[in-house]
């Protein structure tokens, strides 16, 4: 394989490794509130592109195919979205009965609230745990 085909093989990894330099090289583009404005791009663009590009290099047979699976798929979002939630609920229910601090418990439902999305993170969390030196966002 030449170096030219393995080149536009490896076209991703390659990619990184270039980003990762250029970050080594200039870190003060990528602060927070910097000129690429990591907290927004990060978190919404790079990711979207990263699983846009992950679907771009599906097959359409394997698609349509593994689209096919509605009841793995109800079975999968079922175990997740119901029965785990419902286990971790359970078992903070037995530990309200044991010797265990109850802030500690009410911690572990507030946490279950926030993944379920039954209740939304404070801001103030957020701002009173931030630094005021500016650093790259990792």
């Amino acid at each position: 394989m030449g170096l030219l085909a393995r080149v536009r093989k490896e076209w991703f990894i390659i990619g990184i490794v270039l980003v990762i330099l250029a970050a080594k090289l200039q870190p003060s583009v990528g602060v927070r509130g910097g000129p690429l404005k990591p907290e927004i791009t990060i978190a919404y663009a790079a990711v979207s592109l990263i699983f846009f590009n992950s679907g771009l290099s599906l097959k359409t047979e394997e698609l349509t195919s593994a689209l096919l699976h509605v009841r793995l798929h109800l079975f999968v979002q079922t175990f997740t979205l119901v029965f785990f939630p419902l286990v971790v609920w359970l078992l903070l229910k037995v530990l309200t009965l044991t010797a265990i601090d109850q802030w500690l418990l009410r911690g572990s439902v507030s946490r279950l609230r926030l993944d379920l999305g039954l209740k939304r993170e404070p801001q103030g969390c957020r701002l009173c745990c931030k630094s005021n030196r500016k650093s790259p966002v990792i």
